[in-house]
C-alpha cells in the first residue's frame, strides 16, 4: 500500500517516474565507478621507475570499489570492483596500470616507502606509517607481500605485451611515494643503503662515546652539552635509518611516536649547547631564563608526541630552525665583541644554516631524491664530528685567545727551528766555532767535531774552495763590516762532498773590532745538483749520457776552426743509423730498443780515442768526430769497425738480435767548411747508404747535394708518414659483368701529405721500393685490407667478396714474403682464399725461378694469384703456364683500343684464358656496352669508375649492406 502511495496514479506519471528513477540510478553508478587510468610503459631496460605521478588516488569510496581498467591489447577496457580486506579500511584507494611492452616476462616489484622526509612538511608533518595493505590486479589474484621493515613491498609478473590495472587498498589517505623497482636493482640499492648508513651510525656512535669519556676527564660544562646532542644526533639517524627497529621490537603505528622524541630530542640538545657553550647566562641573567623556559616547553612536548606525534615533531622542527636562527645573531654579536668561543664556532654554525637550508628545501617538497634523506643524516653526524672539535680545542686550550704568548727572542728561535737552518756563530776572540745543531752529525762525524778553531774546518774542505774560505774571513775580520755569503763545499765522513752555505754578520764590540760573527748555515747540496743535472741534461742525452746534436755541432765548429792551422787536424764526420731499429722497438717493446742503444753506445766508446766525440743525434742516429785518423785508408778501416761492431750479436731475452748499420762519412777538405754543412754531407751519405739497402758505409760526393733532393724529402716524409699513420686505404669495387653484383674490391693505398696534398702511389711507391720502407708499406696494406674485410665480413655476414692487394718486386724477392702473409691471415682469421695478390710481369720477369717457387707456395697455402696489365709486355703468354696464376687483369688500354681488332683480341685473350681456367678482370670499362659485350665473350669481372671509384672502408661497408640487405647484421 505504500508502495502504491508513492507512485503517482496516472499512467503517464508512473513512466516519467520509472525514467527519473533509471536516469538517477545511472547517474550514481557512473560516479561510483573511477575512470581508467593511462598505463606506464616499461620495458626491460627500466630498473626503477617513479609511479606517484601517475597513480590515482581515490578517497572516501567505501569498502567496495570500482574502476575502469586500462585498455589492454585488444583495446577493450573492462570493468572491475575490489572489495576491502580489512575492517578498519577507511574507503581510501589508489589506482595505476602497467603495460609489459617487451617481448618477455619482466619480475618486478612495488614499493611505497614508510616514511619520505621529503614533503613530508614543516607543520603537521607526516611521520610514516604502513601505506598499503593489499594490491589486487585486474588481472589473476592479490600480489603477495614482500618482508620489509621500511615500505610496503609487493612483487608482480608481467607477461609480455600484457596490459594490467592495480587498485591498491590505502591504510592512509596519503600516498608520498610509490615506486616500480626491478628486484636486483632494488636489492642492490637497499644493500647500498645499508653500508652507508652504518658507517654513519658508527661514527655517531663513537662521536657519542667519546664525548662523553672527555667529559668525564675533563669536566667543562661544554662537554657534556656537546655529548648530549651527540646522543640525540645518534637516536634521530638511528630512527631515521630504522636501526631502532633491529634493537628493540617497534609496530609500524609507535614508529611515529619514535620519529617525533627524536626530532624532539635533538632540538631540545641544541638549545642547551648553544646557550652552553655560548655561556649565555654571564651576559645576561634573563637570557638563562629564557633558555629554561624554552628547554621545558620542548621537553612538554615528548608527552605530546605520544598523542599526537605530529604537533610535537612540527613545533620541534620550528624550535631547531629558531634556535638556528637566534643563534646566528648571537655569534655576529658575540664575534664583533671578540669573543673567541662564538668566533670558534663559525665553521661549524655555517654549516649548520647549509643544512638547515637543506632540509628545509626537503621537507617542502623543493629537493626530491631518495638520497637527500640519508644524506641530512650524515650531514648532522659531520656537524657534531665539527662541533666536537671546535669544543676540544677550545676545552684543551685553556680558554680565550693568548695575546702575546711568545716573545720576539722566541718568535725568532721557533721561526729558525722550523726553517730547518743551523745557527752558525763564530767567537772571533777565541777563535771557536759551534754549530746549533751539530754539522758535525750531518757529516756523519763525531759529536763536536767540527766546534772549535775555525783552522779546523779547512782540512775537510774541497782543495778548490779552501783558499777561497780563508780569505773571505780575512777579508770580513780586515774591513770590519759587511755581510758573510759563502758557498763552499765540504767533505762527508764516507768521502761525499755537501755544499754549504753560509750567511752571517759581524758583531762589533767596544774597540771597533769584530768579537763575533753569527749567523746561518744551510747545506744546499740537493739544489746544487739539481743545477747541475739541468744543465747536464740540457747539453746530454738523456738516455745513453751522450752529448746532444748541439754539443756536437759546437764541438765539431771547435775542432773546424783549429783545422786550417796545420795538416795533423783533419776531422772526418761520421753519422750512424741503426738499419731497421723500428721493428726492434715493435717487437720487442721501447725498453728493450733503449737497452740496445745504450749497448751500442757502449760499443762505439771502446772504438774511440780520447780526442774524439759521440753523440746522439736523434732516436737511432749518432755522430761522430773522428779527429784521431785523418789518413783515408786508416778512417776507411775505423768506419768498417764500426759497422761490425754494431753487427756483434746481442743477446736480449734469451734472443740473439743481429744489427746493422747505414754509415755516411765526410771529412773536412774545405777551409770555409761549416759544422753545420759537413753534418749535412754526412747525413747526406748515410741517406745515400740507407736506400741503397743499408748495411754499408758511404763516402759523401758532392754530386749527392745535387741528386734527388726532393726524393730524399719525400722518402723522409714518407717515413714519417708511417710513424704517424698518415697513410690510409681505399677500395675500389670489381664487378661480376654477368649481374653487375660486387665480387670483391682492389686494395688501393693513399698517402694524403700534410703539405702536398694527395700523393700518388705511382710516385712514392718506387721510394720505397729503392729504401727500406717497402716492408712496411706492404705489411700495412696487408694487414689493414684483411682487417677491413674481416670487419665487412663481421657486420655483415659470409658474403662472396674477396679483397686484391698489389704486391711488388722487392716483397716478391723478399724470402720473408710468404711467411708474413700467413702470419697477416693466422693473426685477422682471415680465409686464404679471399685474398688475391696482383702482379705486373716485369715484377716477375726480375726473378723468373725465384718468383716462382715463392709463388708457387702461396697458391699451396689457397691464396688468389692475379697477373696485373696483362697485355702490356711481350712474354706474358709464355709464363701463364709456368706461374701459378688463377686471374689475369686486362689493361685497360687493351679493353679502351678503338682499333677494329679490339674484339678479335679480347675474344682470343678471353677464350685462352677460359682454357687454362683462369678468371678474367678487364680494366677500364667505358661504357655499359663495353662490359656487355665483354660478359658475352666469356669475362668475368670487370673493374672501372663505371662500377665505382675508390672509396673508403666505410663506404664499403655501406654499399655492401645496400647491395646485401637480407645478410645478418652485427
Amino acid at each position: 500500500m505504500t508502495r502504491d502511495r508513492m507512485l503517482p496514479k496516472s499512467p503517464s506519471g508512473r513512466v516519467i517516474a520509472v525514467i527519473a528513477a533509471l536516469f538517477l540510478a545511472a547517474f550514481a553508478f557512473v560516479a561510483g565507478v573511477a575512470q581508467a587510468a593511462e598505463p606506464v610503459k616499461i620495458s626491460r631496460d627500466d630498473t626503477a621507475l617513479d609511479l606517484t605521478a601517475t597513480t590515482e588516488i581515490y578517497t572516501n569510496q567505501g569498502e567496495a570499489f570500482q574502476v575502469s581498467t586500462a585498455a589492454g591489447a585488444d583495446g577493450i577496457r573492462r570493468r572491475i570492483e575490489v572489495r576491502a580486506s580489512s575492517e578498519n579500511h577507511q574507503g581510501d584507494w589508489a589506482v595505476f596500470a602497467l603495460a609489459n611492452v617487451s617481448e618477455e616476462q619482466l619480475e618486478r616489484v612495488i614499493v611505497a616507502p614508510h616514511f619520505r622526509l621529503v614533503n613530508s612538511k614543516l607543520f603537521w608533518p607526516d611521520l610514516g606509517s604502513q601505506r598499503i595493505s593489499a594490491i589486487t590486479p585486474s588481472e589473476g589474484f592479490a600480489l603477495d607481500r614482500q618482508p620489509s621493515d621500511e615500505a610496503d613491498v609487493f612483487r608482480i609478473t608481467l607477461n609480455p605485451g600484457s596490459v594490467i590495472t592495480f587498485v591498491a587498498e590505502l591504510s592512509t589517505p596519503e600516498l608520498p611515494q610509490i615506486y616500480l623497482w626491478e628486484p636486483n636493482a632494488y636489492k642492490d640499492t637497499i644493500n647500498a643503503f645499508t653500508l652507508y648508513r652504518g658507517i654513519v651510525l658508527g661514527i655517531a656512535g663513537l662521536l657519542a662515546v667519546f664525548l662523553t669519556i672527555l667529559f668525564v676527564v675533563k669536566g667543562t660544562s661544554m662537554l657534556p652539552a656537546t655529548a648530549a646532542l651527540a646522543w640525540a644526533v645518534l637516536g634521530y639517524i638511528c630512527v631515521d635509518f630504522g636501526f631502532l627497529g633491529k634493537l628493540i621490537s617497534v609496530a609500524s603505528a609507535d614508529q611515529r611516536i619514535w620519529r617525533a622524541c627524536a626530532e624532539v630530542a635533538l632540538a631540545s640538545s641544541f638549545v642547551i649547547f648553544l646557550f652552553t657553550y655560548l655561556n649565555l647566562n654571564r651576559w645576561h641573567a634573563h637570557l638563562g631564563y629564557a633558555t629554561l623556559a624554552w628547554v621545558l616547553g620542548l621537553a612538554l612536548l615528548f608527552g605530546v608526541a605520544i598523542y599526537d606525534p605530529s604537533i610535537a615533531a612540527g613545533i620541534a622542527r620550528l624550535s631547531f630552525a629558531l634556535t638556528a636562527t637566534m643563534g646566528l645573531l648571537l655569534i655576529i654579536y658575540l664575534g664583533f665583541n671578540r669573543y673567541d668561543r662564538a668566533i670558534l664556532l663559525v665553521p661549524a654554525w655555517a654549516l649548520i644554516l647549509v643544512w638547515l637550508f637543506g632540509a628545509w628545501l626537503t621537507v617542502t617538497g623543493r629537493l626530491d631524491n631518495d638520497i637527500i634523506q640519508p644524506a641530512l643524516g650524515g650531514g648532522l653526524v659531520l656537524i657534531v664530528l665539527l662541533i666536537g672539535f671546535t669544543v676540544m680545542q677550545h676545552a684543551f686550550a685553556g680558554g680565550a685567545y693568548q695575546q702575546g704568548l711568545f716573545s720576539d727572542l722566541e718568535r725568532q728561535s721557533l721561526a729558525l727551528t722550523g726553517s730547518g737552518d743551523m745557527v752558525w756563530d763564530w767567537d772571533v776572540a777565541r777563535d771557536r766555532v759551534v754549530t746549533i745543531p751539530d754539522v758535525s752529525i750531518k757529516l756523519g762525524l763525531s759529536q763536536g767535531a767540527m766546534h772549535g778553531a775555525a783552522r779546523n774546518w779547512l782540512p775537510r774542505l774541497h782543495p778548490d774552495d779552501r783558499d777561497r774560505f780563508r780569505a773571505t774571513l780575512d777579508v770580513l775580520l780586515e774591513h770590519r763590516r759587511g755581510r758573510l755569503n759563502h758557498e763552499f763545499r765540504i767533505r762527508a765522513e764516507d768521502g761525499h762532498f755537501h755544499w754549504l752555505l753560509i750567511r752571517a754578520r759581524p758583531v762589533l764590540g767596544s774597540n771597533g773590532e769584530i768579537i763575533r760573527c753569527v749567523g746561518t748555515i744551510v747545506d744546499v747540496t740537493e739544489q746544487k745538483n739539481s743545477v747541475e743535472r739541468l744543465l747536464h741534461d740540457a747539453l746530454h742525452d738523456n738516455l745513453t749520457g751522450l752529448p746532444n746534436r748541439q754539443v756536437f755541432l759546437d764541438r765539431l765548429q771547435s775542432v773546424l776552426a783549429l783545422a786550417p792551422g796545420g795538416d795533423t787536424l783533419r776531422p772526418t764526420v761520421m753519422v750512424i743509423d741503426i738499419d731497421r731499429y723500428k721493428l726492434v722497438n715493435d717487437s720487442l717493446g721501447v725498453a728493450a730498443g733503449d737497452n740496445i742503444l745504450i749497448a751500442l753506445t757502449r760499443r762505439l766508446r771502446r772504438l774511440l780515442k780520447p780526442q774524439d766525440t759521440l753523440a746522439r743525434l736523434a732516436g737511432d742516429q749518432f755522430g761522430l768526430i773522428l779527429v784521431s785518423e785523418h789518413n783515408p785508408a786508416k778512417v776507411a778501416d775505423f768506419a768498417d769497425a764500426i759497422s761490425k761492431a754494431i753487427m756483434v750479436p746481442i743477446n736480449f731475452a734469451n734472443r740473439e738480435i743481429i744489427l746493422t748499420a747505414s754509415v755516411g762519412l765526410a771529412s773536412w777538405v774545405d777551409r770555409q767548411e761549416s759544422a753545420t754543412g759537413l753534418l749535412s754531407d754526412a747525413e747526406l751519405a748515410m741517406y745515400r747508404a740507407k736506400r741503397a739497402g743499408g748495411n754499408r758505409v758511404e763516402p759523401f760526393q758532392p754530386a749527392f747535394r745535387d741528386f734527388g733532393t726532393d726524393r730524399l724529402q719525400l722518402e723522409t716524409d714518407l717515413r714519417r708518414a708511417i710513424e704517424r699513420k698518415e697513410l690510409s686505404m681505399v677500395y675500389q669495387p670489381i664487378a661480376r659483368l654477368e649481374d653487375v653484383e660486387v665480387a670483391g674490391f682492389e686494395a688501393l693505398m693513399r698517402w694524403e701529405h700534410p703539405k702536398r696534398g694527395n700523393i700518388p702511389p705511382s710516385e712514392f711507391i718506387p721510394i720505397a721500393e729503392a729504401s727500406d720502407l717497402i716492408g712496411p708499406l706492404g705489411m700495412f696494406a696487408l694487414e689493414q685490407a684483411t682487417n677491413d674485410l674481416m670487419s665487412w665480413q663481421h657486420q655483415t655476414g659470409e658474403l662472396p667478396i674477396f679483397v686484391s692487394i698489389n704486391l711488388s718486386s722487392v716483397q716478391l724477392l723478399n724470402n720473408e714474403l710468404y711467411d708474413d702473409v700467413r702470419s697477416v691471415l693466422a693473426k685477422t682469421h682471415c680465409q686464404p682464399s679471399r685474398l688475391k695478390l696482383e702482379l705486373t710481369e716485369s715484377m716477375v720477369m726480375e726473378n723468373p725461378e725465384q718468383a716462382r717457387l715463392v709463388l708457387q707456395k702461396l697458391k699451396e697455402a689457397g691464396i688468389g694469384l692475379a697477373l696485373d696489365d696483362f697485355g702490356t709486355g711481350y712474354s706474358s703468354l709464355a709464363y701463364l703456364t709456368r706461374f701459378p696464376f688463377d686471374t689475369i687483369k686486362l689493361d685497360k688500354a687493351l679493353v679502351r683500343d678503338s682499333s677494329d681488332k679490339k674484339a678479335t683480341v679480347l675474344r682470343s685473350v678471353i677464350a685462352m684464358a677460359r682454357e687454362l681456367d683462369m678468371k678474367v678482370v678487364a680494366e677500364g670499362i667505358e661504357s655499359n656496352e663495353d662490359a656487355i659485350e665483354l660478359a658475352k665473350m666469356g669475362c668475368n669481372y670487370g673493374q672501372s669508375y663505371l662500377f665505382g671509384p675508390p672509396i673508403p672502408s666505410e663506404s664499403v661497408l655501406r654499399l655492401l649492406r645496400d647491395r646485401f640487405p637480407l645478410t645478418k647484421r652485427a
